[in-house]
């Protein structure tokens, strides 16, 4: 018989979530940067591991935003993103790195999970840079919580103990056939990846400051049998941010239009037309009609 289930993946921004998403995949369905909120909206990533050929396990993971205490609205949708996917899981990773950054975020969400029923598995990422002093201290801090039923150490980025890790979740899966077929890892429309790719190569080319008021927009998406057309706009808070998006002589909007095309080509199979605009939108963290056109809001 096999089996099928959710994990959800929680914990602070920045701790690997999407990164640990990626390489139990093989593949890369959620972007990644090193700025907090990267990502804002629940990430679906379907793991299906085959024995002859039937799906032996098919593991649908939930990677959702990085959980802090909300500031605006958008960060409300957020919080409660990844809070909510708690109750739909039937096991939950609960992500955490170093000791000198864990102790209040980590603390607000280890409040959460008293209530949560479903088996939690604690998983400390990034162990190629704590030392092993640091590393035990951790691991006894939070089995002293009791309320873990497994500790795994893991790197996310190299993979290390990742494999032990899905063998220990494929123990708490339930029996039930495949959700998807075998060859899918995520459910994600193809415009949302897109808006995605987008927003990840501002991540990288921006200034800390900028990432946090931008969001991407998909306008248009015509799909043909050798060429893609996608239009998309760039929304900023700040009139003085759009400078910085464009860059002198429009070089920065340029490098990452080119990124995101060579990206996207790769994803599509096909050549890919893309356009880029940038316009001003103020507050619009705070603006429930825009966070409704962007997918953040019902």
């Amino acid at each position: 018989m096999s089996k099928s289930g959710f994990v959800g993946i929680i914990g602070r921004p920045n701790v690997g979530k999407s990164t640990l998403l990626n390489t139990i995949l093989g593949e890369k369905v959620a972007i990644t940067a090193d700025k907090p909120q990267t990502t804002r909206n629940r990430i679906r990533g379907i793991y299906t591991e085959r024995k002859g050929l039937d799906a032996d396990c098919q593991m649908i993971f939930l990677d959702t935003p990085g959980i802090t205490r909300p500031r605006n609205k958008l960060g409300e949708f957020m919080a409660g993103t990844a809070l909510d996917a708690l109750g739909e899981v039937d096991a939950v990773l609960f992500l955490t790195d170093s000791p000198k950054t864990s102790a209040g975020g980590d603390a607000f969400i280890m409040e959460k999970l008293q209530a949560v029923k479903p088996p939690k598995i604690l998983v400390i990422n990034k162990i190629d840079i704590i030392g092993p002093e640091d590393f035990k201290n951790v691991f006894a801090d939070f089995e002293k919580s009791g309320i873990f039923n497994a500790i795994f150490g893991i790197c996310a980025k190299t993979g290390m103990h990742v494999p032990e890790l899905v063998q220990h979740l494929k123990t708490l899966m339930p029996e039930g056939p495949a959700y998807f077929p075998d060859d899918i890892v995520t459910d994600q429309p193809e415009r949302f990846v897109a808006c995605e790719i987008i927003r990840e190569k501002l991540l990288h080319y921006l200034s800390d400051e900028v990432p946090h008021g931008v969001a991407v927009e998909i306008e248009r998406f015509e799909e043909g049998e050798k060429l893609t057309r996608i239009g998309a706009v760039i929304y900023t808070e700040k009139k003085s941010h759009k400078g910085i998006i464009i860059g002198k002589d429009g070089r920065k909007l340029k490098g990452v239009g080119k990124s995101a095309r060579e990206e996207l080509e790769l994803l599509l199979g096909v050549k890919v037309y893309l356009e880029l605009w940038v316009k001003v939108k103020e507050n619009w963290r705070d603006n429930d009609f825009m966070l409704r056109n962007l997918g953040y809001r019902d």
